[in-house]
């Protein structure tokens, strides 16, 4: 028998996170009763033994609110976990810890709410003998083994809006803008919001570019008569002969390589070959913040409840997965590792290319 559950969110924040915490309390406690008992500032909480006891009223009008009222964090791991004792910095296994905390509250299963390093974590749970049950995060959409995560079409709606600003300034200037956006080593962001606002060239981690190719898409958009071109970059986005811009190194860091920087190397590159004054916009943690867009928070309403019900049904060790227009479940096992890319040969590149997309290559 259930009775009392924990949640937690891990990783960077994300449109819909408070959507999941709504439905996951919401469907708990009334449809079955149960304790739910949330852990602040991801597995830190679950660590240090951080925590509230919510209820109906703490979860009631965050639906349409961004970021997470339980907290986050994608530095912490729970099996090296960095602990600061006498002014020195050591880094330690605290994942018995973290089951001996689960324990001591008579928690029957964790839910946990993540990309691939919480649920990566979540996994290494599930191994030790926790039942844990996963829901997929990122605006990067790039877990394999669902269709889509909530947060990806709020940042593709950002992102998009910022098309289309930077169009009608790219216009009335003559200039050619670039927009950088999110996605690490997906495209998946800058693929659909260029498409849905229009962009001349998209550049992907997965279609390595040729700056000279971009320079001619701008010169023939120049002989049509058209003297502006707008660019939307993936911060993951690397030359044929090249690799990725890396902004800083954060040591000691689940994911240490921060990309950036992309987008400024293009434009020098293009003002140099093709004289074109050009302007670089970095979106950054905007396509992060904010509300999530109807699409979102009916999504995490779905993942929500979905968590609950498998928690109940006792599908432990899995998580909840969009397949088609379905909500299903698929092993924790086979949900983590391996990123989902961007596929050159796709149909959302070939309809681009369709309709006048360059690609760089």
């Amino acid at each position: 028998m259930i009775k009392k559950i924990g949640v937690l969110t891990g990783g960077g924040d994300c449109p819909g996170l408070n959507a999941v915490l709504r439905a996951v309390v919401k469907t708990a406690m009334g449809k079955y009763g149960w304790d739910v008992i949330g852990f602040k500032d991801g597995y830190r909480g679950l660590v240090m033994n951080d925590y509230i006891k919510l209820s109906s009223k703490d979860v009631s009008g965050i639906l349409d609110k961004g970021g997470t009222i339980l907290g986050s964090s994608n530095r912490d791991n729970p099996f090296n976990f960095r602990l600061e004792r006498n002014g020195n910095v050591e880094y330690k296994d605290m994942s018995e810890r973290v089951m001996d905390n689960v324990s001591m509250h008579q928690i029957d299963c964790m839910v946990l709410i993540g990309g691939d390093g919480t649920l990566t974590s979540a996994r290494d749970f599930a191994r030790k003998g926790m039942n844990v049950v996963g829901v997929p995060k990122t605006i990067d959409n790039d877990l394999s083994a669902t269709d889509t995560t909530f947060g990806f079409m709020t940042a593709v709606e950002t992102a998009t809006e910022a098309i289309d600003k930077l169009h009608s300034t790219a216009e009335a200037h003559h200039r050619v803008m670039i927009l950088e956006v999110m996605g690490r080593y997906a495209g998946w962001i800058a693929l659909q919001s260029g498409i849905a606002g229009g962009a001349d060239v998209i550049l992907l981690p997965e279609i390595p570019y040729d700056i000279n190719s971009i320079a001619d898409k701008i010169a023939e958009r120049k002989q049509q008569g058209k003297h502006f071109s707008l660019i939307v970059v993936a911060e993951g986005a690397k030359p044929k002969d090249g690799d990725v811009v890396v902004s800083k190194i954060v040591e000691n860091s689940p994911d240490p390589i921060r990309l950036g920087g992309i987008g400024n190397r293009i434009a020098d590159d293009i003002e140099k070959i093709t004289g074109n004054e050009t302007r670089v916009t970095v979106l950054g943690h905007l396509q992060r913040g904010g509300r999530p867009v109807p699409y979102d928070r009916i999504l995490s309403t779905r993942y929500g409840v979905a968590a609950v019900e498998m928690v109940n049904e006792g599908k432990f060790g899995k998580m909840a997965s969009l397949q088609g227009n379905s909500i299903t479940d698929v092993s924790l096992e086979d949900a983590v590792g391996k990123l989902k890319t961007v596929d050159p040969d796709g149909e959302l590149i070939r309809i681009a290319r369709s309709v006048g997309v360059g690609f760089g290559d």
